[in-house]
């Protein structure tokens, strides 16, 4: 009979507190003020404040289904529901972050270190695929702005390039499909990334972003498909000229570069006028740009594609 003697450290699990219960009193502790000072003991930048400027018009999305229906190529190409568990081998800790291109600061960053510097805040925010299917989802990060301002992009900088991270042998995904032209890579213009909109992303539901959903520093731009919003990025490059993307590499007749969500542009391959909202799969009309218009539509003429 096997008898395991318990650590001196360790405690039973039936004493142990209740997740919800964790978070229950880590909502009393930041109401009352002991979570929001930076570097408190208790500082946590994912339990961040809510902005109320940000408001839904559907429920919040399970985290459950949030959590465990992504499209993450690296990890499966095709199966969705799998992805949770591929991604067990991905290393997100220590994160450094390349900033290069077109700026007066180019520098390497550490990503605990960038966010005890930031304007950490949390985001209700719709998330449109370009399946067809949408989510509702509070996300924790801060202004990309912030960023952009921090390393001074040079007059000459119009766009931005984002890199994601590429480790065949901690991403199954990529092996299963070779054919792609790995790593993923995707760009907005600068203007699009200065909008207060564009966030870099850390966390959702209060807590770190798990990583098949972006873990550790991924990017939301709520007005555009969901492959706008590149996964666990490790460059940043400023750039004069329009970067290439993945899918308008890959698939160049279905992905143009600025991808933005419109109801009236269908997808060859199906009409863009509704969506399925995720888990319930109800059917909900599409909203232009994803229902920030007040936000983004002065940013385009409207024949972007």
């Amino acid at each position: 009979m096997l008898i395991r003697i318990r650590k001196g450290w360790e405690i039973p699990e039936r004493e142990a507190t209740p997740e919800h219960v964790y978070l229950n009193r880590r909502q009393l502790l930041r109401a009352a003020g002991l979570l929001a000072a930076s570097g408190s003991l208790f500082a946590d930048p994912h339990a961040a404040k809510r902005n109320p400027e940000f408001t839904l018009d559907r429920p919040i999305t399970p985290e459950w289904a949030a959590t465990g229906y992504n499209n993450f190529y690296e990890f499966h190409p095709t199966d969705k529901q799998a992805v949770k568990d591929l991604v067990g081998k991905f290393k997100i800790s220590p994160w450094k972050i390349e900033v290069k291109g077109l700026v007066n600061k180019p520098q390497t960053l550490d990503l605990d270190d960038l966010l005890k510097t930031m304007p950490m805040e949390e985001r209700l925010y719709r998330f449109r695929c370009v399946e067809a299917w949408s989510m509702a989802v509070p996300w924790t990060g801060f202004p990309m702005s912030e960023l952009i301002k921090k390393v001074q992009p040079k007059e000459e900088a119009k766009y931005l390039r984002f890199v994601t991270a590429l480790r065949p042998e901690e991403m199954p995904g990529v092996k299963m499909a070779p054919w792609y032209k790995w790593p993923y890579y995707e760009g907005l213009t600068i203007a699009e990334a200065m909008n207060p909109l564009a966030m870099f992303v850390t966390g959702m539901y209060g807590k770190q972003v798990p990583k098949q959903n972006g873990a550790p520093f991924r990017v939301i731009v709520p007005w555009k498909y969901g492959y706008k919003s590149p996964k666990s990025i490790v460059t940043i490059e400023f750039a004069s000229k329009q970067p290439k993307t993945f899918w308008n590499d890959s698939q160049p007749r279905e992905y143009g570069f600025y991808s933005n969500v419109n109801p009236s542009q269908p997808h060859p391959r199906w009409s863009q006028a509704h969506e399925k909202v995720i888990p319930t799969m109800q059917l909900r009309p599409t909203l232009m740009y994803n229902g920030y218009e007040k936000w983004v539509t002065d940013l385009y003429n409207g024949d972007e594609y």
